[in-house]
């Protein structure tokens, strides 16, 4: 079973949560089942043969679902597949920083951030030739972040990031990948400027209607249903937990849930509803998650995987892996004020 994975501490910081308790037993075998589906559908170059299952971006989202789990490189039965994660994705930096193999469509910059994520949440957790690698690497991702955030853009644009390096437009969808990935690098101890993390909470905020609480991809309304808990996790992450806005957006997100049910983006909207959720605590986490467990535990296929026929088994497994485990609280990136719930 995953929880023999987790260790005393993450077993007790998800026993202490109600809502998981009651989900606890199912949302543990539907997730090793999903990490089983995942390791048998692997190449051993670290790819899946179905849609952008060659892109840098699903192979490190592979990762971060095996991370989200509690395995880590050299260690458990799935350590190998976490290996050619990190391998496949070391191995296809470009020349001026970008990491994607050119399997990524138009959306470089997308494979681009989610690798970049990925690599720093594992950094620390590898040997030190591979270490000593991956420092190289993200460093030169991070740079190329920060570059990419720095193209002249108007001042509805600027702060955030699009498609591709030297995109003169943005969106919230990318960049809240772009931010996770640059909160996460500077977490590790990477040259970060807080001006850099300012200017793109600036942008998220571009895309928020306060009244309402929703965020939208290029203003405050559009695919507001898929992307108000991109919008939430961005804030809470950033120094704006338990704000208006924090709390108006959970509610718009209790409000409007069952929208994501069959929407084309509904495995990464429910990914980052549970993250943002989670971090707001309280009734959010509490109503979600069990709306979540609820909806999602008996859609999962026989043999393991999510999928609703648009992008493939491997990237919405991973995604809800990611979801599934917002209680384990094994990747640093999405740690959680020990204060919330308390009392």
């Amino acid at each position: 079973m995953v929880a023999l994975v987790f260790g005393a501490n993450a077993n007790a910081q998800s026993l202490s949560n109600a809502v998981f308790q009651k989900h606890r037993e199912p949302a543990e075998k539907a997730v090793e089942k999903a990490l089983r589906y995942l390791a048998d559908n692997q190449q051993q170059d670290g790819t899946f043969n179905d849609s952008y299952g060659r892109s840098t971006g699903v192979v490190a989202l592979v990762g971060m679902a095996y991370l989200s789990a509690g395995y880590t490189p050299g260690y458990g039965e799935f350590s190998e597949n976490l290996d050619r994660c990190i391998d496949y994705t070391l191995a296809h930096q470009k020349s001026n920083g970008l990491i994607d193999n050119g399997d990524s469509g138009h959306g470089l910059m997308y494979a681009h951030n989610i690798a970049t994520l990925f690599l720093s949440e594992v950094s620390g957790m590898v040997g030190e030739k591979k270490q000593k690698e991956l420092d190289k690497i993200l460093g030169k991702a991070t740079k190329l972040l920060l570059s990419a955030q720095s193209v002249p853009k108007n001042d509805g644009h600027k702060g955030g990031w699009r498609y591709k390096p030297d995109s003169r437009d943005s969106d919230l969808s990318c960049s809240g990948w772009a931010l996770m990935a640059l909160r996460s690098a500077k977490l590790n101890g990477a040259p970060v400027p807080d001006e850099a993390i300012k200017k793109a909470v600036e942008y998220v905020l571009k895309n928020h209607d306060k009244e309402s609480g929703r965020f939208g991809y290029t203003d405050p309304w559009g695919h507001s249903e898929t992307l108000t808990g991109c919008g939430l996790l961005c804030l809470e992450l950033c120094g704006y937990h338990g704000t208006p806005s924090t709390f108006k957006s959970g509610d718009f997100i209790l409000q409007n849930r069952q929208k994501v049910v069959n929407n084309a983006h509904e495995y990464y909207a429910n990914y980052y509803n549970s993250q943002g959720m989670f971090q707001l605590g309280g009734k959010y986490w509490e109503q979600y998650a069990d709306w979540m467990y609820n909806e999602y535990l008996g859609k999962q296929n026989a043999n393991g995987s999510w999928s609703n026929g648009r992008n493939g088994g491997t990237y919405g497994t991973a995604m809800m892996i990611l979801s599934f485990t917002v209680p384990y609280r094994q990747l640093p990136i999405y740690q959680r004020d020990e204060t919330v719930d308390e009392g």
